[in-house]
């Protein structure tokens, strides 16, 4: 048994964030419908949320994990008809996940207020970049843009230089989808208590600011704000840095813990670096100018192998599809690999969560779009007369 099994996710989201945090409760049993716009739509299918289209997309389709283990339905939300084969949908789901802008879902009638009045046991997530209110609820945004308003952008880079964007990995997935996933667990264990669903509102800039709570709790308590570059985990000491080997790649050395950094003090040859591990000025730049003429001398290979046996926190950096051949990445199954009717082997990321009892598990791949439409209609009780009128008045598809 997978632990969210008859749980029923209604997923109307056009991007990753949204896709991705369906497909973890979809990975861990969760049955997933992406309601999606026909192809004869108005609306632009624009973001990596949409299931492509037609045979042409299958090959797309095998290879988007973000939409695996999902169903997909074409609605046209902005018809009547449409409407009330959504309304169908959701009085029977347990759980919506929309990321449109604030306002979106009530011009199209499927807002929380319209669709507890038809199921009050819904739980209705709406992820957005910040939030449902506040002065910025209405504005455009992307990760950068969240992280830049939340305070991160602005601590990653060094001294004297712009900010480092570091992909899309902290506003979009870090606080949008991981907290989207964590909010909808929690309204399901409320619901078995109060019988009730609930809204659940996700701000990407919020989620962002929670993840600087370690920094933040200095800084209420010093007042002193930390500084690109300076803070201790920014990179900018050298026991927590990155460092480049004699094949130009690179070493991570994270040796934050006073008996770690003696530790590859002496394997390095420098005991005397040992008193001045969080020492400033010139100092420290000393030390990381000697450490970089050391890591130079020898591969990155080398290096992990000479200090395998060292008890010092490095480790490699692991170019992009060196991570999909690491030892530890495939003995933790983060690479799986299945059978496609018609691609042969496909590799796709593995599941995270690991669970003992109730483990998730890859049980389809994504669909396209419409894909599973007709059977979707016919569960809600719709006639293959009815549905054949709906795909003629292309209010599905």
């Amino acid at each position: 048994m997978e632990v969210l099994q008859g749980i029923r996710i209604l997923e109307l989201s056009r991007v990753a964030p949204g896709s991705y945090a369906t497909m973890i409760l979809g990975d861990m049993g969760a049955e997933v419908i992406k309601v999606e716009q026909p192809i004869e739509s108005d609306i632009p299918r624009v973001g990596s949320g949409w299931s492509p289209v037609g045979e042409e997309g299958r090959k797309d389709a095998a290879y988007m994990a973000i939409h695996r283990n999902k169903k997909s339905i074409a609605i046209d939300l902005k018809s009547e008809d449409g409407r009330e084969i959504f309304y169908r949908l959701a009085g029977k789901a347990d759980v919506l996940l929309e990321g449109f802008r604030p306002g979106v879902a009530k011009r199209l009638k499927i807002d929380y207020e319209t669709l507890r009045e038809i199921n009050p046991r819904i739980i209705y997530c709406s992820l957005t970049g910040y939030g449902q209110n506040g002065p910025y609820r209405e504005l455009p945004g992307h990760d950068i843009n969240y992280i830049g308003y939340g305070g991160a952008l602005g601590l990653i880079g060094r001294p004297g230089e712009p900010p480092i964007p570091p992909l899309n990995l902290v506003g979009d997935f870090a606080g949008g989808s991981l907290n989207c996933v964590i909010g909808i667990l929690l309204a399901i264990i409320a619901r078995q208590k109060t019988g009730k669903g609930q809204q659940v509102d996700i701000s990407m800039t919020d989620g962002v600011v929670s993840l600087l709570t370690w920094m933040v709790s200095d800084y209420f308590k010093t007042g002193v704000a930390p500084k690109r570059g300076e803070y201790f985990l920014s990179g900018g000491f050298p026991c927590y840095s990155v460092f480049e080997t004699r094949d130009r790649k690179f070493i991570a050395v994270g040796c934050i813990e006073p008996w770690l950094w003696a530790n590859l003090c002496r394997a390095l040859g420098k005991e005397e670096f040992v008193p001045f591990q969080w020492a400033n000025g010139e100092k420290r730049i000393k030390i990381m100018d000697r450490l970089r003429e050391i890591f130079l001398t020898k591969s990155r290979d080398e290096w992990i192998e000479f200090l395998k046996d060292k008890d010092v926190c490095v480790s490699k950096v692991n170019d992009f599809d060196e991570v999909f051949r690491d030892p530890q990445i495939l003995h933790r199954r983060m690479v799986i690999e299945m059978d496609h009717p018609s691609e042969g082997k496909v590799k796709q990321v593995g599941i995270a969560i690991k669970l003992s009892d109730t483990p998730g598990r890859v049980k389809s791949f994504g669909p396209i779009l419409g894909e599973h439409t007709q059977e979707i209609l016919g569960q809600l009780g719709y006639s293959k007369k009815e549905i054949n009128k709906f795909l003629g008045a292309k209010i599905v598809g």
